[in-house]
């Protein structure tokens, strides 16, 4: 049986170079792109938040009846 071969390490400075390269390709959003979802996340959040209390209120009164 042979034995398994130590793999190598990129040095640390070409793997920063790397990061770097990868990091310029990102297309940043700009700053009304991030407010418009900033706003569309927070008012999901809301409307979700408040329809799952809404949902608990009316399965707790069915139970409470039903008790």
């Amino acid at each position: 049986m042979g034995e398994a071969k130590a793999t190598e390490k990129a040095p640390k400075k070409s793997w920063f170079a790397g990061l770097q390269a990868e990091f310029k390709k990102i297309i940043w959003p700009d700053k009304a792109s991030i407010t418009r979802q900033t706003v569309a996340v927070t008012i999901i959040s809301v409307f979700l938040g408040a329809l799952i209390k809404i949902l608990d209120m009316i399965i707790q009164l069915g139970l409470n009846l039903i008790a």
